[in-house]
Formats: C-alpha cells, structure tokens, sequence
C-alpha cells in the first residue's frame, strides 16, 4: 500500500510536470503568434507609409508641372499684352489728317454737285463743238488723236443733245437702207457707228470718223478715207460737214463713189443760209440735185447723184455752211 502511495505521487508528480510542460509550449505558442501577427501590422503600417509617401510624391509632381503650364500662359498672355500695348503705340504716333473727309459717296452727288457737273460738261462740249467746226478736217484729226478724251466727251454731249430731237436723221437714212438691196456705204463722220450696226448685216458699210469709238469705225480725217476709187454706192454725210474745208470732204466722197452713185446730206437747217447756192456749189463739184427735203423744221435732207468726177482746182468757199455754235449760258 506505502509503495503503491508511493508510486501514486510519483505518477501525480510526472503528471505535474507534464502539465507544467505543456502550459509553457502553449504560453511559447502564444508569444510567437503575438509576435507574427505584430510583424504582419507593422509590414501593412509600412506599406500605407511608403503608399502614402509615393501618392504625396505624385502630387507634388502632378502641381509642378500644372505650375509651370500655368507659368507658360501667364508668360505668353504677357506677350500678348506688350505685343500689343506696342502695336497700339505705334498706331497712336501715326500722324492723323486733319482735312475732314467728304460724306458724299463719289458715286451720290447731291443735286447742286449734279447741277455744277452738268454745266461743266456743257461747257465743255460747247468749247469741242466750236474747235471742231472752226477748224480744218486735219486739224481736228491731230487734235483728237492726241488726246482722245476729247471726242468721248464731245459724243457724250452730242448724244444729250440729240435726246431732245424731234426725230433723228441717222434713222431715216437707217429706214432707206432697209429697203435696199445690199449696197456698198461710206458712212463719213459716223460718230458711233449706228448705221453700220444696224444695217451692217444687209450692206457692207464702211465707217469713217475722227477716233475709233468702237471696232466698226476706221479713224481717219474724212478728206482722206482708205477706200479706192469708185468703190462705193453710197456716201452718207449726217451732220458730219464740220470743218472749214468741207468741201475737200465733198470731192474725197466724189473720189470713192462710182458714177451714178448717191451722195446724201442731212445738215442743220440753220446752217444752210442760202441753199440754192449749196446745191450749187456741190453740183459744181461733180454732183446732180436728185431730192430736197426741206419739211423737217431742224434738218434739211438732200440727195445728189455723182454724174462725173470733181474738177482738178478747187476754190474754197467756207461762207456757204455756218458753224454750227451753241449760245454761251
């Protein structure tokens, strides 16, 4: 019994020992695992450092660069604004006119401006009118050729004149070649060539003035016109007996007609004083009265038939055709 009471607190003592023995690897356990889990919060804590410190990082790089983006504006509105503070110096010191500019369009003149430029434009083709009828057939020539203007501003003024006829010769002698068989013309003095344009496709019709209005005309002094001899049926002077020596235009169209050829002639009526001596005059130079029109009160119409050709002398007689002068206003 002592032995077995023996043994017992033998065995109880190892048990004791067992147990203390465990206690203290589960305490060991305890410890270490503590320890793990603190290593694993301490490697989080420094992994939210590092993370935390990179993004603090990235901002910092992300305000730079917007800093110095926002520093390349500022520096190139500031060149703007010197560019043009410049540019508004240098307009300031251009000097100004002190004339004041006209309201008027150049193209709206008011009624007074208009009234002055009419005047002026019938002065001056008063002035062109008169040198042209008292002066020779070479003489207007040189002086037209030479200054071209002249005749546009003439035709300009003779075209405001003729709105205020009654009626036109150019058109009756358009209305007699429209019931002709296809002729050959000499339109001498044609002006702007009407008679060739409207008739020009029925008649060959050659035109004849100072200045080449337009690509129908030959320009020329209608004493000496480039046609041959005997070439035309028709010679046609329509108010174009201005100068001083036209009778040199009578025998130029004596020249250039054939025998049996018509001449014809509207004149101003009050040019003609004495027609009887006109036609006179004109049938010495190779020509016979055929028609006389005298029931227009402006124009007197007359027809002639070349019988043979002019005499070799001529004796001038300006005085039979006065010159055809508007009253000064």
């Amino acid at each position: 019994m002592k032995q077995t009471a023996n043994n017992l607190v033998a065995a109880g003592d190892d048990g004791s020992k067992s147990a203390t023995s465990k206690t203290v690897d589960l305490s060991k356990v305890k410890r270490k695992n503590s320890s793990s889990q603190a290593q694993q919060r301490l490697k989080k804590v420094k992994e939210m450092l590092v993370a935390k410190r990179l993004q603090e990082k990235n901002q910092k790089l992300a305000s730079a660069e917007s800093d110095n983006n926002t520093g390349a504006d500022a520096s190139q509105k500031q060149n703007q604004r010197q560019q043009q503070q410049h540019q508004n110096k240098s307009q300031s010191q251009i000097k100004k006119p002190t004339q004041k500019l006209s309201l008027t369009p150049p193209n709206k003149l008011s009624a007074l401006q208009q009234k002055m430029q009419q005047k002026l434009k019938g002065a001056r083709f008063r002035w062109i009118n008169e040198a042209l009828y008292t002066t020779t057939g070479d003489k207007a020539f040189e002086m037209v050729q030479g200054d071209p203007s002249i005749f546009e501003e003439y035709h300009q003024g003779f075209t405001a004149q003729v709105e205020k006829w009654p009626v036109n010769p150019v058109d009756m002698f358009i209305k007699q070649l429209q019931a002709r068989d296809p002729l050959v013309v000499a339109d001498m003095g044609c002006g702007e060539a009407r008679l060739a344009a409207t008739v020009g496709a029925v008649h060959t019709v050659h035109s004849f003035d100072l200045v080449a209005y337009n690509d129908l005309i030959t320009p020329c002094n209608v004493a000496d016109v480039p046609l041959a001899d005997g070439t035309a049926d028709i010679v046609i002077f329509c108010l174009a007996l201005m100068g001083t020596d036209f009778l040199k235009f009578i025998r130029e169209a004596n020249r250039i007609l054939r025998t049996g050829g018509e001449l014809k002639i509207a004149e101003v009526v009050s040019r003609v004083s004495d027609v009887d001596a006109f036609v006179a005059e004109l049938e010495g130079q190779g020509f016979k009265l055929k028609h006389k029109d005298t029931k227009n009160k402006m124009f007197i119409m007359l027809d002639f038939v070349k019988v043979r050709a002019s005499p070799a002398k001529l004796t001038a007689n300006p005085g039979l055709l006065k010159p055809c002068i508007y009253k000064r206003r």
